[in-house]
Formats: C-alpha cells, structure tokens, sequence
C-alpha cells in the first residue's frame, strides 16, 4: 500500500543486475549470482551476518520480526517459501497466526483446529478475544519498539508475494485461504481489526498489479517471440512452447486480476466508507495508484466512481486524498480519453472544493482544476465563482488561485498539450502586461482589490519585475500597448505594488500580523531588487513625475517609489542631477494637490531622502524640506488674511491640510502661526466646519511639538510659559465648542466632522497635559486637571456623535479622514481618558459602559476591552461601575418615558437596559461567580434600593437591570435578598397601578424559582464526570443516503444474524455536488465570456473588501490589539531629538497622527 506511483512504473533495465548494497545479505543476492553462473562473492563478515541471520529465524515468531527486526524480513519470506512445498500446512499456519497476531489478537489457535474450522468461526472466535479485552494494538501504539510495525507489516506481504510469483502465488491454496481472512477480518467490529486487514488487503492488490505488470511484459514479449516463430514456420516443437507458455502467462494475469476483484468487493467497497477516516483514506490512495499503474484493469467509471463520491467525504484528509489520486490521473494524457464521463458527472464538485473549508483541500482543488484546463475539459464560463477567491483570507488558496489565473489568462499556456510545455514564458512582457490590465480594469474604482490581485500573481508573473518595460509602456514609447487614463493608473498601481513585493514589503495586511524577517541570504536577494528597480527608474523616474504630476490618482504611487530607491547609486552613477531633479518635482507635486493621499506621500518622500541621502544630496533634500516649510506658512498666513479680509476659504482649507500632514511628520517652527490661527479662530465664528477642524488640528500639533520641545530636566521658563499660553488658547477654542456645539445639532446644523475632531483633541490634550504624570517634577506647572462640569459637556457632545445613524455619519463625514471622524474614533478617546485615568472614573466610565451594547459591534469592542483593562486593576471597584451603568442606561429609558417620545423608541431604550445587564451579568462565569460573589450581591443590594426610592415608579429596575444577576447567585443566598425585598413593601399598598407593580412580583417569583430550585454553581453542573478506560465516541453519521445501490459482490455471512454493522460504516452523500461543510457557489455568469466572469464577480469581491492597512473601518469591528493600542496610548513628555512626533503619537489614530 505504501508503494508509491514512481516505484510501480519503475522502467526495466537490460543487462547485468546493480550491485547489491552492503546491507544485503547473502540471501539477497543468490538469485543475482545464481543467474550470472558465478558463486557470489562473501566475506566473513558478510558470512558470519548471514548465518547469524539464519540463527536469529530459528528463534523468531514471524510477528517479533515484523515488529522489531524489519532487517529479517526479506529472510524470513525466503525460508517460509522454501519451506512450503513440503511443509504446506505449516506455511500457511505460521502466516496466518502472523495474521491474527498483527492484529493484536492473544489467540490460543492451533493448526488443526484452523484447518478445520471455517473462516467465519475463526473471525468471531477472535472478535470474542477482542470483546473480552484481549487484543494489543500495535497498529496504534506510541511505542518506540513498533515505530516501524506498519512499514514492516506491509514489507512482508509484499516480498511475500513477490517470492511467490514463480509458484504459491497460482496454487489456489495459500493466497486464497489468505484473502479470505483478511476480507473477513476486515469486516470485523474491531477498529485495529480492521486497520491492520485493511493495510494488508491493500497492500496485496497493490503487490499483486506489480506481478500482474510484470506478467504483462513477458506475455507481450512471448507474443512477439511467437508472432516471429510463425513466420518463420507454421508449427514445431518451438512454437508449441510459446503457445503453453503464453496460455499460463495469460491464466496467471486472469488468476490475479480475479483475487483483485475479490479483494476490491470483499474489503474495499467496505472499507472506503468506514468510520475510522485513517481506513478510507488508505482505501483511496490504493485506488489511486491502482488506476494509475494497472489502468487496463482499474481505470473504468466501475473504480473511478469512489473516487468522486469521496470528494464529498466529511473528512478533509478524505477529500484532499481523492483529488491527490485525481491529479495523478490526469496528469497521464493517455487516461483523459477513459475520463470524459468521470469528469463531465464530477466536474461540478471538483470546483465547489476550490471553496472548500479546509485550506489545504482547496488548494489541493485548485491543482486539480488546472490539470483540467490543460487538457480542456473545462469551459471558461465554470471559472467564473473562483474568481471571488482572489481576495480569500488564507494566502494558500490566493497563491493558487492566483497561479491559475496567470496561466490561464495572462500566459496562455495552460491549454498546451505536454504540461512541461510554458509556451506563454517566451511571450515578451508586454504582451503579458496587457493581459493583466484588462483583468486589473475589472477593479479600477479600488485599490485595495487590485493590491490584492497583483500580490496573487506577483510570484508567477515575471513581466510585472521587468521594471524598464512597464516604465517604457508608462511613457508611451511601446506602440504594442495603447493605454487609456484608467489602464495608466492601474499600471503605475502595479509598479508601485510590484516593487513593494520586490524589496520584500507586505502590499496587502497579513493574516497573523507578523512581522518580517529574512535571513542573510534573502536580504541579499532585496537588496539586489532594490538595486535593479534603481538603475531601471535612475533616468526615467523625474520624466514620470514630469508626466503624471497633475493626476492625483497616479502621483502619489509615483512619489511614493522614492522610498523603494537605492539612493546612493545616484551619486556612484554620477546621476545627482536626475534626483536633484526628482525632488525637485515632488516639491512641486506637493503645493499642486491639496489631497491627503499625495501631501502624505510628497512629505514622506522628501523625509525619506533627508534621512537615507549622503552628503550633497542630503543638503540638497534638507533645504528643500526647509524651502518647502517656509513657502507652506507664508501661504498659510496669506490665505489667513485673504478669508478674514473676506476672500474664499478654500484656499485656506487646503493649506491647512498640507500644513497638518507636514506637522505629522515634523515641526513647524513659526511663532507667529500659531496666534494667527488662535485669532481667526475666535473672530471667525462662521467659517467652514472643516477649516476649523484642520485649524484646531494644526494648533493641537504646534502644542504638543512645543511639549515635544522642552527638556525635562532641565526647562526653560520662556518654553514653560509658552506652551502654557498655547495651552489656554487652545484649551478655550474647545471648551467654546463643547458649549456650542451640541446646540447646534439640536438645530439641525451639520457639525459631525467638527464635533468629532474637538472631541479627540480635548481628550487627547487632557491625556497630554494630565496633572498627575506633572506633579512633584520640575515642569508641574504644565499639570491640568478638567473641572466635572467640562467632562460632562466634553461627554454629552461625545454620547451626540454616538447618537447619529451611520447615513448621516457617512454623508457628513471627509471620507479622506474618515476614520478619525466616526464614532469608534470618539469612543476611544473618551476610553483612553478612563483608562489612563486622566478623569474621574466615577462619572465617566459608568457613562461609556451604559452604552456597551448600545451602538454596533465595533463600539462594543472597544468598551469590552475597557472593561477588560478596568478589571485587570485590583483595586478598582467593577461592581460600583457596573451599577452605575447600569442606572445610566435605565435612566434614559425613563427619560423618554417622562418625554412621552414614541413607544418604538422607548421600547427600544428598555431592551437595550436589559442587553446591558444580561452582557454585564454575563461577565461573572466560571470562577468569577466566586471570586466575584460580593459584587454580585451588592449590584443586587444596591439595585433594590434604587427601585424602591420612588414607589412605584422604578420598580421596572428589578425586571430590567436587576434579573440576569439573581441568576448568578447561589441559592443560599436568595433568601436574605427575598427577605430584604419582602420587608420594604410590608407597610406599602400594592392595590394601586398594577401594571406599575408587575415587575416586582416578576422578580419576587424569580428569587423564589431559584431558592426552589436549590441550584448548585455552574462549575459544578459542567464539571466533567471521570470515567474510566477509553471514552465513547459519538458517531456522526452524514444523513445522505448510499451511493452504491445494490452491491454485486457481498461480503462474508460474517455476523449478519446479530444485526451487527461491522464496519461501523458512514456512507458518502448521495449527491454528487454536495459537501460536508462546503458551501455552494452560484453560477450565475456561466453565459458570460471568461474575462465577464471576473466583472460580474467584482461585486461580490467589493463586498468582502478590507482595508489595506489591516485596521477596520468605521463600519467594521477593530481587533482586541488595534483597540488596545490606541486606548492605551499615552503621549510622552520628552525624548531622543531624532524621534519624530509622529513616533511619539503613533498610537493616537483619533488624532490620525499615524502616516498610513
């Protein structure tokens, strides 16, 4: 069984036999020295290794050799052949008690007993031995003494059949009396019994096709010998031996093609549905190297049949078996024709496992489906669903994918007849980067698809490193490419990604978020690309920026290529006019667009040169820098004075922009600047929302640059006073807008952006300037403490944003900054407050976990983590916090019942109190419920008193916010809480407003459901029972019917009166397109041509689109990490000059401080 394809289709060779290896012992080679005349050569210690060999089999039961003395077994099979033709019964008793002892089965037969008694009395004699516990398994043993028993195991039968070949094999004794029992005992209910029959009876067929090959050969050869002879003579003596010696030959091949029939009836038409899937995926890969090395016998749609009903097997080891036998049938172009009603019944499902659930099973699949191209028995228009897997999450299948679309659609190749054939790989690269155009225009309108796209078929497609021919085709001097402004974009997209990928950067997020690290020799290999890319962009890279510098949707690819270059072979290739020249450009390219994706490329790409240039070119970069400073504050304050001398601000707006994206990378050093944008913020009121936004932004920046600025140990009193004056002046441009703010959305005025930003930047300045990190230091002047009445109107302008649906959200919002002006964004910032405890915990954080469950998914993340941060204090009092939560949440449900507001809204408000409490309740399992049971009692204690205040108007507390936490008390102690409820209504009367008191008996009757109960903690009810010996097994049996029909060949009458399924079988699905865990895919663009196919599955790709940063969007839910850091960044005072700010900040996405 172990045999593999190579070995099965091993060529004959002519001529003197190979020497033997030292190993072998004088048994191995007799035969070789036997057929050359010649005695064979021994030395002693081959002699002495031989007899000590011959000395060991005297000692040794067969199954001690088969399970430690491997070495033996070549040996032991030639003594036992020797042996047989006078000692036939003994033979066959020593093999067959191997038989039962492989098993595992602690047997007492003796000969005459087992040549008497039928094979069914054996079997269930050793089922009873199983039954009573007298088995050893060895199939399944740990043991380091039979690591090598199922090797072993199949080594013996084998040889045996082998040595057999030229006698026992074709007595009609020995090998049938063997097949019985293995059939027989394959069947039995023992899993090891059928384990070890079924490797064995495996194994046979699969010796017996090689003796079956080889009596092909001589039979071919006799023909041939006879075909001759009768040309020369009509009959003869000659000719008559041929004719008997072909007959046997021929009787031979028949004898064992027939013992393959019944070994195939008898055990594998059973056993490739077993229960055990190690057992059905050996059935399969037998089947498949059987088809594919006896195809004259194997390959009709009677075999082929089990290898397509196990594509829906429920076992990926099952179905990734059955596609490797499928790939190694059609990699034979000889079997494609004896396929066609195979592939056009199972070609379906072969797709559908391209989706599979088990990543190794469709890739497996998708190897699969290009073998069917290749030999065309695929149309384009059943390509079209794996499309969708371009952008799939484990890398595997993209890979896959990927390497099946370039064949098939960009090289060509994959229809050629010989798969070594790469007619595609000698297309020059133009052609190829064509074809990769018109797939990348199917996702123009988004890069992040295309990012993903191109990094597919990155590995395969060797036009998308040819730099100099894409730069070529991007200055328009190919004529065998004609680009469109669309196909222009998507090129320099592929270049800018290509190169990305080249010098070993991630182009699209990775799924563990690892980082990367190569070893010597891989960073040789980047280094030499990085290299390449430079001298192939050295010339050509400023006539590119020159050419693209208006178009927005290019240039900030382009300029982003600066740091993909090896700059000093500027300077070894004497080309510093090219780079002079370059920057030049980009300078240019940055007072040109006012957008955030090229201002944040221009800025990091002139950083980039001053930081990595040498000598005159990095002078050169650094007073560019400084030029471009200069020139950006003079237009800043230029623009100041045209809006307040009452010009349009759109001047102004945009400047800020590019002043902010510098401020993120750098200092802008500017007194003036600063007092210029506090003066026109104050004076005027009604300017843009979005220009007081960035103005806010830029002063936020100049602030904590100047903190950034002083030194810690020894600062100056003019730096102190004046970021304090800074201070202030921002502090009360803020504190004006969370005064007026909220006003202004109660009008109807649209203020989401400019609420979202002053929010963020009053909690990130209060994280900024906390009193504590300040005091007993030489700069505790700087410590600032919000008053309460601050803190609430910085949290009710907070809980605002969290109240406006995600259509206003999206219509108000800059979608260049959208996801630092969303409600996750804000949510953060007032968390990070809680959490690095710069406000008072006890009104804020009640405030933020009323809203737990309140707003999406997103925002209840993060205020998990919160709560997972708080409790990871000690000393911090979870259950005072949860209460009060749990008041604020109820108290706005009775404010809109006092309000009067409609009963959608209001009932809207009383679930969403009781979500709140079933999620906080829910946060006390396992040991917490202990560990945690005063909190439990005094959120109840205090509860109750809070309902009973005003009777009976808050007793819809008890019901709403008060029954999860009943649920996790013990029973012992409901009745000081019943008690308690009990003694406050003994001298109220309940005769009034029933429906008023309806909570409260609600609540009495649940605590006394529980004492009643007398409920035990839950980690006692789930604490497992410990039992003895091996533990059941649940069988899961698929509910699809059988396949099969009615079987032909029936097994043994083994057990068949005692109702008793001895195969523990599981039948594969009825269905032939249906999967276990799969799901379908549509196909609905089968009429479409193969390139639609991927417009139409665009649609579904965009659904699924992440963001190329690997962050979530506003829409999406942030992972526990991306929250964790940004909640608990906090700013530092100081630090080494070389350290930007936007380092020291780079948490603080709320202030989208982070260069994406």
């Amino acid at each position: 069984m172990e045999e593999t394809l190579a070995s099965l289709r091993r060529p004959k060779r002519r001529g003197r036999p190979p020497r033997p290896r030292e190993e072998y012992h004088h048994a191995d080679f007799e035969d070789v020295a036997e057929a050359d005349g010649l005695a064979p050569p021994q030395s002693k210690r081959k002699r002495a290794a031989s007899a000590a060999a011959a000395a060991s089999l005297e000692d040794q039961p067969l199954i001690d050799i088969i399970k430690h003395n491997g070495r033996l077994i070549s040996h032991a099979v030639k003594r036992l052949v020797e042996d047989y033709e006078s000692k036939k019964n003994s033979v066959t008793f020593q093999i067959l008690t191997m038989l039962f002892e492989a098993c595992g089965a602690k047997h007492e037969i003796y000969p005459d007993y087992l040549r008497e008694s039928d094979v069914d009395d054996i079997v269930v004699s050793l089922v009873d031995l199983a039954r009573k516990g007298l088995v050893e398994d060895n199939y399944n043993s740990k043991h380091k003494d039979l690591k090598n028993f199922k090797e072993n195991l199949v080594s013996f039968w084998d040889s045996l059949v082998l040595e057999c070949q030229n006698g026992p094999l074709f007595d009609d004794l020995l090998f049938q009396k063997i097949k019985d029992y293995v059939v027989a005992l394959s069947c039995a209910p023992p899993r090891v019994y059928r384990q070890v029959a079924s490797l064995i009876g495996l194994q046979l067929v699969t010796s017996f096709i090689s003796v079956a090959k080889t009596l092909s050969g001589q039979r071919e050869t006799t023909q041939r010998q006879l075909n001759a002879e009768k040309k020369k003579q009509s009959d003869g003596p000659l000719i008559e031996s041929l004719n008997n010696r072909l007959t046997l030959t021929h009787a031979n091949i028949t004898y064992l093609e027939e013992l393959m029939r019944k070994i195939f009836g008898g055990l594998f038409m059973h056993r490739y549905r077993d229960v055990d899937p190690e057992i059905r995926m050996s059935c399969i890969r037998s089947l498949g190297i059987w088809v594919v090395s006896y195809p004259s016998l194997f390959l009709q749609d009677i075999y082929l049949k089990y290898l397509g009903w196990t594509l829906n097997d429920k076992n990926a080891g099952v179905r990734r078996t059955s596609i490797l036998a499928l790939q190694s049938l059609y990699e034979v172009d000889d079997n494609i024709p004896s396929l066609g009603l195979f592939t056009e019944r199972f070609y379906t499902r072969m797709i559908q496992l391209a989706d599979d659930i088990d990543v190794s099973v469709a890739v497996s699949a998708i190897g699969l489906i290009k073998q069917l191209l290749r030999h065309q028995l695929l149309s384009d228009d059943d390509l079209g669903p794996l499309y969708d897997l371009l952008i799939d999450e484990p890398p595997m299948i993209r890979r896959a994918i990927g390497e099946l679309v370039y064949d098939h659609l960009i090289a060509q190749n994959i229809k050629i007849s010989h798969p070594g054939a790469r007619d595609g790989e000698n297309e020059p690269s133009e052609v190829h980067i064509g074809r990769m155009l018109q797939i990348l225009r199917e996702f123009s309108d988004d890069p992040v698809l295309s990012s993903y796209v191109i990094d597919d078929i990155w590995d395969d497609m060797k036009a998308m490193k040819d730099w100099r021919c894409i730069v070529s085709v991007l200055l328009d001097e190919n004529p065998a490419i004609e680009l469109t402004d669309m196909d222009g974009t998507n090129l320099v997209r592929m270049l800018h990604a290509s190169a990305r990928k080249a010098v070993g950067e991630r182009i699209v997020p990775a799924v563990d978020n690892r980082k990367l690290y190569y070893n010597k020799g891989q960073k040789e290999l980047l280094e030499n690309s990085r290299r390449e890319i430079t001298s192939a962009l050295l010339t050509r890279y400023p006539q590119l920026l020159r050419k693209f510098i208006s178009d927005k949707a290019k240039i900030s690819h382009l300029v982003d290529m600066m740091t993909l270059l090896k700059l000093e072979l500027y300077s070894y290739k004497r080309q510093e006019k090219h780079f002079k020249t370059a920057i030049d450009l980009i300078a240019d390219a940055f007072f040109k667009h006012g957008e955030k994706g090229p201002l944040r490329s221009c800025i990091k790409a002139i950083i980039f040169c001053c930081t990595e240039c040498q000598a005159d070119l990095k002078d050169y970069a650094e007073n560019k820098l400084k030029n471009l400073e200069d020139e950006l504050v003079l237009k800043v304050r230029t623009a100041i004075k045209e809006v307040e001398a009452g010009d349009d601000e759109y001047s102004l707006l945009v400047n800020l922009k590019r002043l902010y994206e510098l401020q993120l990378s750098k200092p802008v050093k500017n007194d003036s600047l600063f007092e210029d944008m506090y003066r026109i913020l104050a004076h005027l009121r009604d300017m843009d929302n979005e220009v007081k936004s960035f103005l806010l932004l830029n002063m936020h920046l100049q602030v904590a640059w100047c903190l950034h600025a002083i030194d810690g140990e020894n600062p100056s009193e003019t730096c102190i006073d004046e970021l304090l004056s800074k201070q202030s002046s921002l502090f009360d441009q803020l504190y004006y807008y969370l005064v007026v703010l909220p006003t202004y959305q109660k009008e109807g005025r649209s203020t989401t952006v400019l609420s979202c930003r002053v929010c963020i930047i009053t909690a990130e300045m209060w994280c900024l300037f906390k009193k504590s990190k300040y005091s007993s230091t030489r700069l505790e002047s700087l410590g600032y403490l919000p008053q309460s009445d601050m803190v609430q109107k910085f949290w009710k302008l907070c809980e605002q944003q969290l109240n406006i649906s995600d259509e206003t959200e999206d219509e108000d919002a800059n979608e260049e900054y959208i996801e630092d002006t969303n409600r996750d964004a804000v949510m953060i910032a007032a968390a990070k407050l809680v959490l690095a405890d710069t406000v008072s915990k006890d009104y804020l954080g009640p405030e933020i976990v009323s809203h737990y469950i309140s707003h999406g998914a997103s925002t209840t993340e993060i205020i998990k983590h919160l709560i997972t941060s708080l409790k990871k204090n000690t000393n911090f009092d979870m259950g005072a916090l949860f209460f009060e939560a749990l008041k604020r949440a109820y108290e706005r449900y009775m404010a809109h019942v006092h309000d009067g507001e409609n009963l959608i809204l209001t009932g809207k408000s009383y679930s969403e109190c009781q979500d709140l409490a079933s999620r906080l309740a829910g946060s006390y399992v396992g040991a917490a419920r202990i560990k945690n049971k005063s909190d439990i009692l005094k959120i109840i204690q205090d509860g109750v008193s809070f309902a009973f205040v005003d009777l009976p108007n808050q007793l819809s507390f008890l019901e709403a916010a008060l029954l999860p936490f009943v649920s996790k008390l013990q029973s012992s102690d409901i009745p000081d809480i019943l008690a308690d409820v009990e003694k406050r209504t003994q001298d109220t009367n309940m005769v009034g407003d029933q429906g008023a008191w309806r909570p409260f008996f609600t609540f009495v009757e649940h605590l006394r459901d529980k004492h009643a109960k007398n409920e035990v903690l839950h980690e006692e009810e789930e604490k497992p029972v410990r039992r003895r010996g091996r533990p059941r097994k649940v069988r899961d049996v698929p509910d699809a019917p059988d396949l099969r029909g009615a079987r032909d060949v029936h097994g043994k009458k083994l057990f068949r009166d005692e109702g008793h399924n001895s195969s523990g079988e599981e039948s594969i699905s009825a269905s032939d397109h249906q999967g276990h865990g799969e799901d379908d895919d549509s196909d609905g663009d089968a009429d479409q041509p193969l390139i639609n196919t991927i417009r139409s599955s665009t649609v579904k790709l965009r659904s699924l689109k992440v963001s190329q940063q690997g962050t979530s969007s506003h829409k999406g839910v942030p992972g526990p990490s991306a929250i964790a850091e940004r909640m608990h960044a906090v700013p530092q005072i100081a630090g080494d000059d070389s350290q930007t700010l936007d380092d020291k900040f780079k948490q603080h996405s709320g202030l989208a401080l982070t260069s994406v």
